[in-house]
């Protein structure tokens, strides 16, 4: 293997992780030789207990910890189960996040109709539990003098979309975040603390699923109107993330922080 991308040894911890793209990623980084930590809400304990008994299975090594991204104290018993076992935190997925109902404007609502509270509910969600969980799990990163932030952005973060108010304002605010913390962390730690973020394109997931495609299984207007706009004409695959992690994880990304990386089928350059 590349040195450069040899991540073998080294410890992912990432929350979200049993969704659709928290199990390939998961996998994926277990298959690279990593010892995965799998955070997620207390529900998602079966899920989670499956991807790591199927990682096992495989030879890999991995942990599942109920969580909750909101929840400073949580966190930092997470954080001490997981020095108990490994003894470190190389890697860090911010992954956790979601959107809600009455946080959009439906084509036949107005901005009237936005419900503050759930607005409220998606920014916290989706900003404070990336920087919630950060604040926890880069201590030990700056102790040992090097580690990997890597959060999870999205188209939103670039251009506002329609009807998706609160979830494209928290998901601009990440993308910011992430760029303000990659200066605050490499002049008052160094450079060996990096954050970046990913930004993946548009994918058939649980959380989006209704809002993509009719119970039928056809798909909706605004599938339509999303596949048109993309150059690759067709929904992303969430092993095709995995490339641009695997990158700002290891340290044949050294050199790079505050970056975003698009893997959107083309996506977001594409214009008429």
């Amino acid at each position: 293997m590349n040195e450069l991308f040899d991540i073998r040894g080294r410890v992912a911890v990432m929350t979200g992780a049993c969704g659709v793209l928290g199990e390939t990623i998961v996998k994926y980084f277990a298959k690279e030789g990593c010892k995965v930590v799998l955070l997620d809400l207390e529900r998602a304990a079966e899920k989670g207990e499956k991807i790591v008994s199927d990682i096992l299975a495989a030879g890999g090594d991995a942990m599942f910890l109920p969580t909750d991204v909101l929840n400073e104290s949580v966190l930092q018993g997470n954080l001490e189960a997981i020095l108990e076992r490994y003894g470190r935190v190389d890697i860090l997925l911010n992954a956790a996040g979601g959107n809600m109902g009455p946080a959009n404007v439906a084509p036949d609502k107005t901005i009237f109709d936005l419900d503050l509270d759930a607005t409220r509910k998606v920014l916290e969600l989706n900003l404070f539990g990336a920087i919630i969980p950060t604040k926890v799990f880069a201590r030990t990163m700056v102790s040992a003098g090097k580690g990997s932030i890597i959060n999870f952005c999205s188209m939103s973060s670039f251009r506002p979309l329609t009807r998706v108010a609160g979830y494209g304002m928290a998901k601009s605010a990440l993308a910011s975040w992430t760029q303000w913390l990659s200066g605050e962390m490499a002049v008052k730690f160094g450079e060996g603390i990096r954050v970046n973020a990913i930004a993946p394109g548009f994918l058939l997931t649980n959380q989006n699923r209704s809002l993509l495609t009719n119970p039928d299984g056809s798909l909706t207007d605004r599938s339509h109107k999303i596949l048109a706009h993309t150059p690759y004409g067709r929904f992303l695959e969430a092993d095709e993330l995995v490339g641009a992690l695997h990158y700002l994880a290891s340290d044949a990304s050294k050199g790079v922080t505050g970056t975003i990386a698009v893997v959107d089928g083309g996506f977001n350059c594409f214009s008429i």
